[in-house]
């Protein structure tokens, strides 16, 4: 089967799947003809088939004997009860989810046993094409389905694979990870606001500047605590902005933040 006669089934037309679809239909991988959507909010679905040309399914169980490779982009808590209602529908199915905490192995028990899996986390940047996206490996599917996937995730960011055990990881610093970030704009801005800047103009300085570090870091290679030190003039003003977060904790309770992330995740696992 090649990746461009898969016919794929989307479940969940929330802001992540949309994200995807949007992503993967505009890139010009694919076309909407071989696309399927099925959600209960029945608007979103239809705005997909206005914008993308995707078809709108009639019911979940029609999506799924309809689709080849199914892209599970509903919330956690539904991924039971959507397995075992559709149980045997999935069976010789590719099953692509990004629900967090819906592991591999976890997929593989909750499916029928010849159906094929990748778990996938995701983050929120994908909305824009800037995600990073992460595959757990040990992944069952065809090579032409992965290359499908990667496909599919490559439209909307960065794509790599790591092993299975460092996923709750890869849930802690990048799938949750956009949320630390606005909080640090958001307070970067609360600061400029404070300082006298009117809130617009302290929102723009904060959020291009935490863009263009961003990408200084991934652009250059350059350790971040090289580049921090390059601001520090000695004696400077920045030098003693860094101290005072260093006396508040801003580094501990960032990586505290991740491990509780990490902890939640492990325990969603399980």
């Amino acid at each position: 089967m090649r990746s461009n006669t898969i016919r794929l089934g989307v479940i969940g037309a929330g802001n992540m799947g949309e994200a995807i679809l949007r992503g993967y239909l505009t890139s010009g991988y694919a076309s909407g003809d071989k696309t399927a959507v099925y959600d209960p909010d029945t608007e979103k679905c239809r705005a997909l088939e206005r914008d993308l040309g995707v078809s709108v399914a009639e019911s979940l169980a029609s999506l799924i004997e309809k689709s080849d490779l199914l892209l599970i982009a509903v919330k956690p808590n539904v991924c039971a009860h959507l397995f075992e209602e559709q149980f045997d529908r999935f069976a010789n199915k590719a099953v692509v989810s990004i629900a967090a905490g819906w592991g591999g192995e976890r997929l593989k028990k909750a499916l029928p046993s010849n159906a094929r899996v990748l778990r996938v986390m995701p983050n929120t940047p994908a909305m824009i094409g800037e995600g990073m996206i992460v595959f757990e490996s040990g992944d069952s599917l065809t090579d032409e389905e992965r290359a499908f996937a990667e496909t599919m995730f490559g439209a909307v960011g960065d794509v790599i694979s790591l092993e299975p055990k460092l996923m709750d990881a890869v849930t802690a610093v990048s799938g949750s990870g956009p949320a630390y970030v606005y909080l640090f704009i958001e307070a970067l801005a609360d600061g400029g606001v404070k300082a006298g800047l009117p809130r617009p103009i302290a929102l723009k300085l904060a959020a291009q500047t935490v863009k263009g570090s961003a990408m200084m870091v991934s652009e250059t290679g350059v350790h971040p605590g090289e580049l921090k030190d390059r601001v520090c003039s000695p004696g400077g003003t920045t030098i003693d902005a860094v101290a005072m977060l260093e006396q508040k904790g801003f580094r501990g309770a960032v990586i505290a933040a991740v491990d509780a992330c990490r902890e939640k995740s492990e325990r969603m696992s399980k």
